[in-house]
């Protein structure tokens, strides 16, 4: 095995032809970027005000075929209009997935909601449909078009899924589940620019989604975050608040409710037109590397994360699954005293103390795939 292991070392050392040390996810610069950057320093348009804001929100919205897109400082900010957007209120509950980063649990905490842990699948990594449903039949009721937890009588506000490691989870099962028991459905895009599932992108399913440019991501902005939606008055409202909801006037400071400094900056979206103009690319790219690490690990002992069926996955982050924590410890400590950065995936969130009281389903495949998985680099190679 030590020798199956330094050949994996060397093998992803190929793959990115550097015996340097590779990082797991770096951007890369190959564009417009620098000319649209240096237009909106030229502008002096270079803050929540400017033409490639507006552009990118376009964009967006061509690209991911929604009907509107708002631009936000970063994907937690997305994430956290989201929710408000969805009407999620303080003392709601919020269903979402333990293995998940933690941005998603602390937007549901901005606005004193309280996570509700459900395991996810083993072959999408994401909120399990099935799971989802047998906790909702088990453990809640339908009272005046609301869901309510059967013991603590709270109103099940929201179902946020994440399409973990930009593999989009079985959105559309969820969509009906969420649909069937009067929840609102929001999407934790925040790793899936570039996925589908059946040929319509992620952040198409529910009423709102929320999506991250943050500097390790496929496609970056340094920070930035984008929501999307299709439905009118949540795009304009949305719009609204997250520029501190000022009523549109010549020199009058007027604002009409309590509003959110939220908005992206015209340089960030310089960089985010540019990114976007090379999507495809970089996906295709990355997606080459996806299949070239599938081939390999294909006879070993090592288990590939594959898209899901009838999905397309922008391959954000390449994944393994070891034998077991021990394993991945090996594993872990082997790539990254060679230099290759590689990390477990994250701590479930009811094993952190903030969350560690939440309301729970079973956890089996959640505590499963944290005891072994691994992610690869995944960057685009030029």
């Amino acid at each position: 095995m030590v020798f199956e292991n330094i050949g994996l070392v060397d093998f992803i050392k190929r793959q990115f032809q550097s015996e340097d040390f590779i990082p797991l996810h770096s951007p890369f610069f190959l564009g417009n970027e620098k000319k649209y950057v240096n237009e909106a320093i030229d502008s002096t348009f270079v803050s929540s005000v400017g033409k490639f804001v507006d552009r990118f929100e376009e964009i967006i919205k061509e690209y991911t075929g929604s009907k509107f897109a708002i631009a936000t400082v970063n994907g937690t900010s997305a994430l956290h209009m989201s929710l408000i957007l969805a009407g999620v209120n303080q003392g709601d509950l919020v269903i979402t997935q333990a293995l998940s980063f933690i941005a998603t649990c602390n937007a549901i905490s901005y606005l004193k909601a309280e996570p509700v842990f459900v395991d996810v699948d083993l072959d999408t990594l994401g909120l399990s449909p099935s799971a989802l449903e047998m906790y909702l039949k088990e453990n809640t009721y339908l009272k005046n078009g609301n869901c309510f937890h059967s013991i603590t009588n709270q109103r099940i506000a929201a179902v946020v899924p994440m399409h973990t490691f930009g593999h989009p989870a079985k959105i559309q099962q969820i969509a009906s589940i969420c649909e069937a028991y009067k929840i609102i459905l929001v999407e934790d895009a925040a790793e899936s620019i570039g996925s589908f599932s059946n040929s319509i992108h992620t952040g198409n399913f529910g009423t709102v989604a929320a999506f991250s440019f943050n500097g390790n991501k496929t496609v970056t902005c340094g920070g930035g975050g984008v929501i999307i939606t299709n439905n009118e008055r949540l795009g304009k409202l949305g719009k609204h608040l997250t520029t501190q909801a000022k009523v549109p006037h010549k020199w009058e400071f007027v604002h009409d409710q309590i509003g959110y400094n939220y908005r992206m900056p015209n340089i960030n979206a310089a960089l985010a037109c540019a990114q976007m103009e090379q999507i495809e690319k970089f996906i295709e790219n990355k997606r080459q590397l996806a299949l070239t690490y599938k081939e390999y690990f294909r006879n070993s002992e090592y288990k590939f994360i594959d898209e899901p069926l009838n999905a397309r996955s922008n391959f954000w982050l390449n994944a393994i699954m070891t034998k077991d924590l021990n394993h991945r410890n090996e594993i872990l400590e082997l790539l990254n005293n060679s230099k290759v950065m590689a990390r477990p995936s994250w701590a479930l969130m009811h094993k952190l103390q903030m969350f560690e009281n939440c309301l729970r389903g079973p956890l089996d495949n959640s505590e499963w795939i944290e005891e072994r998985l691994i992610n690869i680099p995944s960057s685009y190679r030029p």
